[in-house]
């Protein structure tokens, strides 16, 4: 396991889960994001905490990069995750940007560019992120410096692919939250430590037009998104003390992994600055994704695997070190924490068979998880028609089948510090 998480999951391990989960949930994610974007001053902080591999801010980062720009702040526990995240999130931004200096109104629509970018510098603790951001940032300007035929050649080296980040199926998208991950002592306050991403980093075509003497307009400027990965735990309460302070704080089931999740929403809370939004993705209705029958074993066999879902969700919440009861609604939580103007609204994700590609395999891949974590909760018929289900050289192999489908919603907890 890379790293300790507070619940003893292997999230590096489902990489491939999350990867497909975050294309599925696509249409949803870019409602979500485009939702919350409208509530956000200009060229917005926007801090994904336990971001996993990256999917909701890739819609984030394509959401600022058609309004005013910004900086978004990618912070998970698990390394392999965060680099993913990275990765993808700087590949949507930078082709959602190109698409703006040629005038395109395209954007990915759900699919992660495969770009080629790279982790700048690496993925640092959140004390390293503090210390180092003026810095990062003049060098954001420099690497950004490009003539317009170079800008298109990278857009165009960004071919979409189906990877993405933070799952919606309630038991397999939480984002990574917990790992112990050291700190250091911030060097120097949070905000201000560096001129916001407006003050310094031109679009791509008012890069190459710098380069060449001529100062970048304020709308070229403006529509830069400027992306940062870093490694820390959203369990560590001086976190607010590591990060800016955030015009958008979000968290995609990661909190109902961390032994206190009331103390979780006020570490939240705190990272916001004042006016600020918090919202986090908890809740919701489970994704089905069988039919009634399937023509071996007791039909309603998804109703029983979501009860045993939930029975493995009580196993786990117990085996975390500490854990703390909530006995009250997400809302209600969030009030708690001192968050005005609390609301929820939830976004619909329908993939009806025989469903897009990849849908297969992703129900593949859940099943094969509830079949290892559920199967003490599951009868004997139970366990030998997943094991059929989930056989390529069966005659009932899901693979084979048309009428898998997908269909849930997730559901978005909001306020605003006062």
């Amino acid at each position: 396991m890379s790293g300790h998480t507070h619940d003893h999951i292997d999230w590096a391990d489902r990489l491939v889960l999350l990867r497909a989960a975050d294309t599925l949930d696509a249409p949803a994610h870019a409602a979500i994001a485009a939702r919350l974007a409208a509530k956000l001053p200009a060229t917005p902080t926007v801090i994904d905490l336990g971001c996993g591999a990256g999917g909701m801010s890739i819609h984030f980062a394509e959401a600022l990069a058609t309004q005013t720009g910004g900086t978004i702040i990618l912070v998970d526990a698990t390394p392999e995750l965060l680099h993913e995240a990275e990765r993808a999130v700087r590949a949507a931004a930078d082709a959602a940007q190109a698409n703006r200096a040629d005038g395109s109104t395209h954007t990915s629509n759900g699919r992660v560019p495969d770009g080629s970018a790279e982790p700048s510098g690496g993925h640092r603790t959140a004390a390293e992120h503090t210390a180092s951001t003026a810095a990062d940032s003049t060098r954001a300007v420099e690497g950004i410096a490009q003539t317009v035929e170079g800008a298109a050649q990278a857009a165009a080296d960004t071919a979409p692919t189906v990877e993405g980040a933070a799952p919606t199926v309630a038991d397999t998208a939480p984002a990574i939250e917990g790992a112990a991950q050291t700190a250091a002592d911030t060097a120097s306050t949070a905000e201000g430590a560096a001129p916001t991403v407006a003050d310094t980093a031109p679009t791509v075509e008012g890069a190459a037009r710098a380069a060449g003497g001529i100062t970048p307009t304020a709308e070229e400027t403006a529509q830069t998104v400027e992306i940062r990965a870093v490694v820390a735990d959203l369990a560590d309460g001086s976190l607010p003390d590591l990060l800016p302070p955030a015009d958008l704080v979000w968290a995609s089931r990661v909190v109902h992994h961390l032994p206190d999740q009331q103390a979780a929403i006020g570490t939240l809370t705190a990272v916001a600055r004042t006016g600020g939004v918090v919202a986090l993705a908890e809740g919701g209705l489970s994704f089905s994704c069988l039919p009634w029958d399937l023509g071996l074993g007791r039909p309603g066999l998804e109703d029983r695997l979501k009860a045993a879902q939930a029975e493995w969700f009580v196993g786990m919440r117990e085996g975390i070190d500490g854990a703390v009861p909530m006995p009250y609604g997400w809302p209600l939580a969030l009030e708690r924490a001192g968050l005005a103007d609390v609301s929820s609204f939830s976004a619909l994700a329908d993939h009806p068979a025989p469903g897009p590609d990849g849908l297969a395999d992703y129900v593949h891949h859940h099943l094969s998880r509830l079949a290892t974590h559920g199967a003490e909760h599951l009868s004997d018929e139970d366990r030998a028609t997943l094991a059929s289900l989930l056989d390529p050289d069966s005659t009932h192999y899901l693979g084979n089948r048309r009428d898998l489908f997908l269909l849930g919603a997730r559901t978005v907890h909001h306020g605003r510090r006062p």
